[in-house]
């Protein structure tokens, strides 16, 4: 899943985005709000957390923009701002939900993880044969035993399961993968696809390869 960081405070940007990083998530940040919009209008985004307080352009025009482009992108405004009216106007211009700084950064990972849940329109728990994904642990289990998968490849796994059955390029894996600065090579897509698949052998989980054009996570037989 990837994620935009709109938020001015570095040290905050910086914490929050080394968190959601190491629960393998791709993080951008963006330190201002032209830079979000343009961001938005110019990357493909499974979450936008959104700071309120932005120079350059108010978090509200930011978000006001981006529903009028009719973008359903899942929305977390994340901002010092705790008034009822505040999060009136927040919620009415279209955001998801809304924390108040200071605030528990695991009470917001776990927030981060229902909406994008809820944007996939998945359940909590995903079953592929003898494979099973618990979205809110981020846990993969093959006939009830844990794998123990990267971060990587936590990620990938994800974005294979939310398109189960279906082609996925290597140029989606590295969006969905990587944040800006992060250069990540088709070979080294090749090489976490590798790992991931010999984990799922043991499943009868299938990946199959599709040359030239991508991966594929194959739906089981029987379900």
């Amino acid at each position: 899943m990837r994620i935009l960081l709109a938020e001015d405070d570095p040290i905050i940007a910086d914490g929050l985005a080394r968190s959601l990083r190491q629960g393998g998530y791709a993080v951008d940040w963006a330190a201002n709000g032209l830079d979000a919009d343009t961001a938005l209008i110019t990357s493909s985004y499974d979450l936008l957390i959104l700071d309120l307080g932005l120079p350059k352009l108010p978090g509200l025009e930011v978000l006001k923009r981006l529903r009028g482009r009719n973008s359903q992108l899942p929305v977390l405004i994340l901002t010092a701002l705790d008034g009822t009216g505040d999060r009136v106007r927040g919620l009415d211009l279209g955001a998801d939900d809304y924390m108040v700084k200071p605030f528990e950064l695991a009470e917001l990972e776990a927030r981060v993880r229902a909406l994008t849940r809820r944007s996939a329109g998945t359940v909590p728990t995903i079953v592929c044969g003898a494979l099973t994904y618990d979205q809110v642990g981020r846990v993969a289990q093959i006939h009830g035993q844990a794998l123990e998968l990267s971060a990587r490849e936590v990620g990938l796994l994800e974005v294979l399961l939310m398109r189960m059955g279906r082609l996925v390029s290597k140029d989606q894996l590295v969006e969905h993968l990587c944040g800006w600065g992060e250069e990540v090579s088709h070979n080294a897509i090749e090489v976490y696809v590798h790992r991931l698949r010999k984990k799922l052998e043991a499943g009868g989980v299938k990946i199959a390869t599709v040359r030239g054009l991508g991966y594929c996570l194959e739906r089981p037989a029987v379900e």
